[in-house]
């Protein structure tokens, strides 16, 4: 069994209609899979239902085997969940190391080990450790971000398109650093508008149209699918 499987999932927000259409997820352990397709495919909707942040109708999710569709994103944490929104995922007024230890909420532990792993991982977020994060480029407030979700010690880490607004080059180091974390054993779950980059370091994709799996494959499979190549990575 995976370590993360999503099945069957459909559902939308609230009392609306139905975004995700029988959407099916998995991620094995230190695994990296990528969810891309069109605007409107139901990307990040299908990664906040594997989060608890939408009504499921149908379908469930598991984590390691336990069934957690009941719980709340905060549960979800708690289970071994870190999740990186694409907007508002930092503390702007409050200084970078300010924002790691805010990650470490759920912890009663020593986390200054994790937090030199992190300053380790990303040598940006340490030289601006003292600054306030609102004061950094756009890459650098992705990485603190990052950064913070791993301060929870997560197993599994959700990342809506980390690279989103940031340079080819801040973007490479982005991937870069997320391979190493993956590497470390932790599964990453990502949804990335720069599919064909992002492709390029799965080991699983996920092409999503109107909420819906329209293929899914390794990331090389997918590189080379002449069909997905033509409709979703411009030939």
């Amino acid at each position: 069994m995976s370590f993360l499987s999503a099945t069957n999932m459909t559902g939308g927000y609230g009392a609306g209609p139905d975004i995700l259409h029988d959407l099916e997820l998995s991620v094995d352990k230190g695994e990296i899979a990528v969810i891309v397709g069109p605007n409107g495919a139901g990307k990040s909707t299908g990664m906040k239902a594997v989060f608890g942040m939408l009504n499921l109708r149908e379908g469930a999710v598991k984590l390691d085997g336990t069934d957690i569709t009941g719980l709340s994103p905060q549960e979800r944490v708690h289970k071994g969940m870190g999740f990186v929104p694409q907007v508002r995922n930092i503390f702007p007024t409050m200084s970078v190391r300010e924002n790691l230890e805010m990650g470490a909420f759920i912890r009663d532990d020593d986390f200054e080990p994790t937090i030199e792993q992190v300053y380790e991982l990303f040598p940006a977020v340490y030289e601006k450790r003292n600054q306030n994060a609102g004061e950094l480029s756009g890459g650098q407030r992705q990485q603190v971000a990052v950064g913070r979700a791993l301060m929870t010690q997560p197993k599994l880490l959700m990342l809506d398109e980390p690279t989103a607004g940031v340079s080819p080059i801040v973007m490479d180091e982005l991937f870069d650093r997320i391979i190493e974390v993956a590497k470390t054993g932790i599964s990453i779950l990502m949804v990335e508008q720069n599919a064909r980059q992002a492709l390029e370091i799965a080991d699983k994709g996920y092409v999503l149209v109107q909420g819906r799996n329209a293929y899914t494959d390794t990331g090389e499979a997918l590189l080379a699918d002449p069909e997905v190549r033509r409709t979703f990575l411009g030939g």
